[in-house]
């Protein structure tokens, strides 16, 4: 078994055989990841994605805002409602953004290392494989030009969701 994926397929004499198995390999995670279907939002385009987000956020106000409402009393206490309302509608974009940054974080590690840890059998036979000069390149091109912009989306999506908490957490300071 040769380690490559669709870029490099066949075999070429000078790559090393591959010890990993196929579902550990770096490549076949990525795509694994990329067809998905949560792990896929961050690829769509911004209004599809956002469209997702708005949605998620949609069901977390079924729960956030009678939480809420029930934690302070809209018709006297308005700011601490629509502060509570606002930190609970933002919990479970939050998550599901964190989610998708740590999965995608953790592939592109595995891209750009040059040296792989796999198990064979199981979580106490674990083993490295040192990545030949091709599929190295390989994988760290697929890294750089795939994995990345995903990454960076996904941060401008956790900056935004951290503005807006900080912009209401100040808002609620200001006004008490």
């Amino acid at each position: 078994m040769v380690c490559v994926g669709p870029l490099l397929s066949g075999s070429l004499p000078w790559m090393s055989p591959c010890p990993v198995p196929t579902e550990q390999q770096p490549l076949h995670e990525y795509e694994a990841l990329r067809n998905s279907w949560f792990y896929r939002w961050p690829a769509l385009g911004w209004w599809d994605y956002g469209r997702r987000f708005a949605l998620v956020t949609g069901v977390g106000a079924v729960v956030a805002l009678p939480v809420a409402a029930a934690s302070f009393d809209p018709q006297t206490q308005l700011l601490g409602f629509a502060v509570a309302a606002v930190a609970g509608l933002g919990l479970l974009p939050g998550l599901l953004l964190l989610r998708l940054y740590l999965g995608w974080r953790y592939v592109r590690h595995r891209l750009a290392s040059r040296v792989i840890v796999y198990e064979e059998s199981g979580w106490y036979d674990g083993q490295t494989w040192e990545k030949p000069p091709t599929v190295l390149l390989q994988e760290q091109l697929v890294s750089a030009y795939q994995v990345e912009p995903l990454l960076r989306r996904l941060r401008y999506s956790l900056l935004g969701l951290a503005v807006m908490y900080a912009a209401v957490a100040g808002l609620g300071w200001l006004c008490l």
